[in-house]
């Protein structure tokens, strides 16, 4: 599955990192697949004074079924090209879980 979502996603120091694109201002929140095979998250929040920020985390913690405080952003604070960290569930979990996502 690591193929299919291009190196998006890979385990580092004992946590799975998933580098995505986000979309603001959605109508709705989700993961999506880009043609290209990249990760894409759709938020419904603003990207103002840190609230796409916030929702990433929220949405991805919520996804993944693991706390808030399990899902650090790594890198894109101020850009849509983040970098997100979990903690507790492995890469196989997390493709897994992606694979099962009707859009991805």
């Amino acid at each position: 599955m690591g193929s299919i979502l291009m190196g998006a996603i890979e385990e580092k120091d004992g946590e799975v990192w998933i580098r995505v694109r986000v979309q603001p201002k959605a109508s709705r929140n989700a993961f999506c697949r880009e043609p290209d095979g990249r990760l894409r998250v759709a938020l419904t929040a603003p990207p103002v004074d840190g609230a796409a920020n916030k929702a990433l985390r929220v949405f991805v913690a919520k996804f993944f079924k693991v706390s808030k405080s399990s899902v650090r952003l790594v890198s894109g604070e101020k850009s849509r090209e983040k970098c997100v960290a979990l903690q507790g569930v492995t890469q196989q979990a997390v493709e897994e879980t992606l694979a099962c996502c009707g859009e991805i």
